[in-house]
């Protein structure tokens, strides 16, 4: 094994100007994370200089076995942690070969928003709180669990430590690196109140930008995970009864809220939430009525509600932002699994073009 290692953590650098460039798109699912890797003559840090590609449709559920081909185009470029040196993660769209969007094609729509020129002036940043389960690869079932039973009720382990608290650190603190190494605006990480539940937090990150970032971060966190022979869990209730789930709170400002008076333009997004409520849970991600119960710092998925502080409200603004008299809010309602090319961009839609 040492000498697979050793090809595996081989240095190009040394022998050759070539660079491997791994592409990267989402599959028919909406959540299943693709690959492949290709090789490029020398390094590249521009995406709009690097080519377009193809792959299969058909077997990834976005085209017909008489008409598979579909192209990526390439749209943002990440160092990759894995091969190290100057190779590359490529995050791609996916299109028809005649050059429309395929149905599946989120970031094609959430662009349209964030080029608006309304949306532009006004610098929407998010920062995303992605929670995951860590699940035992054969059993589905979380990791520090006892097979087939449950461990002691939820209280010791968000943020706790031990070998009794902590199931999967190693995964997580990897991650972190990995992102870090990458160019993600990663900004945190933390256990969460279920045992083998984490999560992480990427922002704040402007426009279009969120979703990449947040979706190369998840694909690296698949692939630590396929290292780690752990199965990587975004459903947004892994275990019923009387334990959290999973979300992806989403943290929201544009320039408007974060200047003099913006806590009064905040409220007036929150209402516009309010209105389009039906809208957005549609959109926030599948199985979102298991968790969303009004129980486990939740809102019921058919009320809106909103408060400062308010864990258990749709949308919370914090402390500081009232104090301050501007700042941020955030959605609460977004499950694990959603797309944040959707929740991003239909925030800014709501909040910034549409009217009541």
């Amino acid at each position: 094994m040492s000498l697979l290692s050793d090809l595996i953590n081989l240095n190009l650098t040394d022998t050759t100007k070539k660079v491997i460039a791994e592409y990267i798109w989402i599959g028919g699912s909406g959540m299943d994370i693709r690959s492949k890797g290709r090789t490029l003559p020398e390094p590249v840090t521009d995406p709009a200089k690097l080519p377009k590609w193809n792959y299969d449709g058909s077997s990834t559920g976005q085209a017909s076995g008489e008409d598979s081909e579909v192209i990526l185009y390439p749209q943002a470029i990440f160092r990759d942690p894995f091969r190290g040196g100057n190779n590359i993660l490529v995050m791609c769209d996916a299109y028809t070969p005649a050059g429309e969007p395929l149905p599946t094609n989120a970031r094609y729509k959430a662009e349209k928003i964030f080029s608006h020129p309304d949306v532009i002036a006004e610098e929407p940043w998010y920062g995303i709180e992605q929670e995951y389960t860590l699940l035992r690869q054969e059993v589905k079932w979380p990791i520090g669990w006892p097979l087939g039973g449950y461990p002691g009720p939820q209280g010791p382990y968000y943020c706790g430590t031990g070998a009794d608290k902590a199931f999967g650190r190693d995964i997580v603190n990897s991650h972190y690196k990995a992102c870090l190494h990458a160019g993600i605006n990663i900004s945190g990480i933390n256990g969460e109140v279920m045992p083998g539940q984490w999560e992480f937090q990427v922002g704040p990150v402007g426009g279009i930008s969120a979703g990449d970032q947040l979706w190369v971060a998840r694909y690296i966190l698949e692939r630590i995970t396929e290292i780690a022979g752990v199965t990587l869990s975004f459903d947004p209730k892994p275990i019923e009864g009387d334990w959290n789930g999973a979300g992806a709170h989403t943290n929201y400002s544009t320039k408007s809220m974060r200047s003099d008076g913006g806590y009064e333009v905040i409220k007036q997004a929150i209402e516009k939430l309010k209105l389009r409520h039906k809208e957005h849970i549609a959109a926030y991600g599948e199985g979102n009525d298991r968790r969303l119960t009004g129980k486990h710092e939740t809102a019921d998925i058919n009320n809106f509600s909103w408060g400062v502080a308010n864990r258990g409200a749709s949308v919370r603004v914090g402390r500081e932002t009232e104090k301050a008299g501007k700042g941020y809010f955030e959605d609460r309602r977004p499950a694990s699994n959603m797309d944040p090319y959707v929740v991003t961009s239909m925030i800014a839609e709501t909040t910034i073009l549409w009217k009541p």
